[in-house]
């Protein structure tokens, strides 16, 4: 025990304290573990986009060496339900029957068909092309536009249509009355690209059966422990009490572990049939077809200002590519979006439509800023180009038409209460930091004189809405679960601490964040703190992580466990320094009486005096141990500005970011190298979205960038180098400040690449490159503006 003074932690930029476990290969990911007679999984998929499944034969594959059983969609129908979906979002959503493993139809390229279990992988593996399938081919349901006209193939026939909902939203004035006195108006269609996650670790499962008491353990690779319990309990039947959760080691997920798989559905069935331990882990290529992609849209877009640039109006209209299933948040991924499309800017008029439609491609849902990225997107590109339009400086059309700090808290057009925030402050200082007037000098200077290479500027201010959260307002837009999150704290006799949270991490550094917050807090070394996650059974409570929701929510539970232990301790230190509560101070983890410093007791001590129990006071339970679940009142509104400088070859259309800077205001930090990372990490998959990768589709619905060599994920060596920084103006919604930073880098970066683009070719007459900018789209852009002929795809 100690009783020095222990120095403050949060805004310290410590280390963290799970990468010495991580990067020494002490791990336990999930395809790490073994158990006694365990048996491999291996999962046959369609390879059709479309098709009636006529026959499927699983008696061949038993034949092979290693097979244990076989087993078809139909085998395993019994007692198996349809996969969740959490969030439907309108009251008549056309919601189809997803079964975890296709019976009669299938509906995309690698929609699960049979499973082979053997005792070894490979075995698994090789004995899937002994099973024989008979498909009889349906059309293909690709193009969003087509699938909603009258006559397409339909991708469910007995809902009858391909529309899945439309969902409207209308605030502010009339649209229509806006545009009628509008001086100037701008419309433009972006698309979305289809986007494939690409977590380190691939999605693995393992489950092991008790057959005694009829217990399951499913160790998977999952975002959400917590959730996936209980979804797993409706789809397979077994009782919700009688599963254990745990996300071990996760390695990544963005999104795409957010999810409950089939995969893990039939992975409980085969372990209940069989009695056996199973696991199951995907290859990549698998993974590209099987785990849930992002993105995915159409977005026509409109606005509507004054010659002098003031905005009026803006109207979305969207067309949602929902794929082939609604999964567990699908619908509900544009609506997020939904309601950052007016961004940081003031409007009359908003009009937002959204039709979701499912087509004959893998399932979409959430990746990394999940309809928020989208958003910004479109909203920080059409103000680049109403600032063309208006023949004004895209900054200055911004500072025309952004909230001012003073203004603050701000209701949007869309209805949110944005809590803090100085865009003024974040703008100028990235905008010194990237030296802008110089750049807009020398790109002037090489329009001028027609440099080949061109130079192009650009802008994306953002704020985004995070710390999904406030359960009453997840309930009035139809998701089924609320947004709370619990943490409890455990004293330990010896004065060492467990925190026990709800949150769990893939790589965020909750450990270390968790461990400053109650450090802090408690008065304790960091080092004594130890922190508890990913277990159904150790943290029983919890509503998982996503939507950069663990600190402004899950870190809030921990400050506000911690302070009730602070007030049980206060009550036994009294009792011990016979002094009234009111008479202490607590510092440093020492309670001490006013006026009398060296009448004291540590927290640790008193920790211990509470474990023996012999002298408290009358009445008191013998713990200071506490818990607490949060549920906020409001999200949180990290922003900020990014600048991105590119370099345009007009001969080849190759583009060369030359410099980037980004200015993010992300409330109180906690540990601001963890920040620098999220930022660096998020800025590099924003990036990769403006000109790297793309999910592609040929004419028969086939994936052909199903491995790494065909979607181009960028690695270190193709990005710059940035130039970070932050302002900070705290968040009123959460006792700590802090804002969430985990998505804001892919949020920013995306529309600041694209608008440099972009505006390295305007003079050239080019108002769009669809993403991804390749060399090749850019080409065409270039081309298609000097022949006055638009652009192919």
């Amino acid at each position: 025990m100690t009783d020095q003074a222990v120095e403050g932690e949060v805004g310290r930029a410590r280390l963290r304290k799970e990468d010495a476990r991580l990067i020494t290969g002490q791990t336990n990911w999930t395809d790490n573990i073994q158990v006694t007679g365990l048996l491999h999984l291996a999962i046959l998929r369609s390879p059709m986009a479309h098709a009636r499944i006529a026959r499927v034969d699983v008696s061949p594959a038993l034949e092979r060496p290693g097979v244990v059983a076989a087993f078809s969609g139909a085998d395993l129908a019994e007692g198996m339900g349809s996969l969740p979906c959490a969030w439907p979002v309108t009251e008549d959503i056309v919601l189809p029957d997803h079964p975890p493993i296709a019976v009669d139809e299938v509906r995309y390229a690698g929609d699960p068909v049979a499973v082979v279990v053997a005792r070894d992988r490979y075995a698994a593996a090789d004995a899937l092309e002994a099973i024989e399938v008979d498909y009889d081919p349906l059309p293909p349901v690709l193009d969003l536009e087509a699938a909603l006209a009258e006559g397409s193939p339909l991708v469910h026939s007995d809902k009858g249509t391909n529309r899945s909902y439309l969902w409207p939203l209308a605030t502010g004035e009339s649209f229509d009355t806006v545009r009628e006195r509008a001086e100037v108006t701008v419309k433009r269609r972006y698309h979305q690209q289809r986007l494939i996650p690409n977590a380190m670790e691939p999605r693995a499962v393992v489950v092991t059966p008790l057959a005694a008491s009829g217990e399951y353990t499913v160790y998977s690779a999952t975002q959400i422990p917590h959730i996936l319990r209980i979804m797993l309990a409706m789809v397979t039947g077994v009782p919700e009490h009688k599963l254990r959760v745990i996300a071990p080691d996760v390695g990544g997920g963005f999104g795409s572990k957010l999810q409950v798989y089939g995969e893990e559905a039939i992975a409980v069935a085969v372990a209940r049939r069989l009695g056996r331990p199973v696991k199951w882990t995907e290859s990549r290529s698998e993974g590209y077809l099987a785990t849930h992609h992002g993105r995915g849209m159409i977005q026509d877009i409109e606005v509507a200002a004054t010659r002098d640039g003031k905005l009026l109006g803006l109207k979305v209209d969207l067309i949602a590519d929902m794929g082939a299933y609604l999964m567990l948040v699908t619908p509900g991924i544009p609506i997020l979006g939904a309601f950052m499309y007016p961004g940081i800017y003031k409007m009359d008029a908003y009009e937002f439509n959204c039709t979701g439609v499912f087509t004959t491609r893998t399932p979409t849902d959430a990746y990394r800023g999940a309809g928020r990225p989208e958003a910004t997107f479109a909203i920080e590109r059409i103000m680049d180009e109403l600032a063309a339009e208006l023949g004004l400086d895209p900054v200055e059309l911004r500072r025309r038409n952004w909230i001012r700090h003073e203004e603050f808290p701000h209701t949007s057009i869309a209805g949110l209460t944005y809590d803090s925030g100085n865009y003024e402050a974040a703008t100028e200082k990235a905008l010194a930091l990237f030296g802008y007037d110089d750049l807009r000098a020398e790109q002037h200077k090489r329009n001028e004189r027609g440099d080949p290479v061109r130079l192009g500027i650009g802008v994306s201010t953002y704020t985004e809405m995070c710390g999904l959260a406030p359960s009453r307002v997840l309930r009035d837009l139809r998701y089924a679960a609320g947004g709370w999150e619990a943490a409890s704290i455990r004293m330990l006799p010896t004065g060492k601490v467990e925190v026990v949270t709800g949150t769990s991490p893939h790589g965020q550094g909750h450990v270390t964040c968790w461990s400053q917050i109650a450090a802090d807090v408690l008065g304790v070394p960091f080092e004594d703190v130890e922190v508890v996650h990913g277990d159904t059974k150790a943290a029983p409570q919890g509503m998982d992580t996503y939507g950069s929701r663990s600190l402004v929510v899950g870190g809030a539970a921990v400050h506000r466990a911690a302070e009730k232990v602070v007030e049980k301790a206060r009550k036994v230190a009294a009792h011990l320094l016979e002094a009234s509560e009111q008479d202490l101070d607590f510092s440093g983890g020492v309670f001490s009486v006013k006026g009398s410093p060296e009448a004291r007791r540590t927290i640790q001590e008193v920790a211990f005096e509470t474990f023996s129990s012999h002298d408290l006071p009358d009445g008191m339970e013998p713990t200071i141990n506490a818990e607490h679940l949060v549920d906020p009142e409001n999200f949180s509104y990290p922003h900020g500005t990014h600048l991105c400088a590119v370099e345009v070859d007009t001969e080849t259309g190759r583009t060369t970011i030359r410099s980037y800077v980004c200015v993010d205001d992300v409330g109180r930090v906690i540990n601001p190298m963890i920040v620098e990372g999220q930022v660096h990490g998020g800025i590099a998959q924003g990036i990769a979205q403006a000109l790297y990768e793309e999910a592609v589709y040929d004419d028969e619905g086939n994936l052909v960038t199903g491995t790494m060599a065909d979607y181009l994920v960028p690695s270190a060596a193709d990005l710059p180098d940035f130039v970070t920084d932050r302002t900070e103006t705290p968040a009123t919604s959460n006792p700590l400040g802090a804002k969430g930073v985990g998505e804001s880098g892919t949020i920013a970066s995306t529309p600041a690449v694209v608008n440099a683009v972009v505006d390295a070719l305007r003079p050239l007459g080019v108002q769009d490159v669809r993403m991804p900018c390749t060399p090749e789209r850019v080409w065409q852009a270039v081309r298609a503006a000097g022949s006055g002929k638009e652009a192919s795809a």
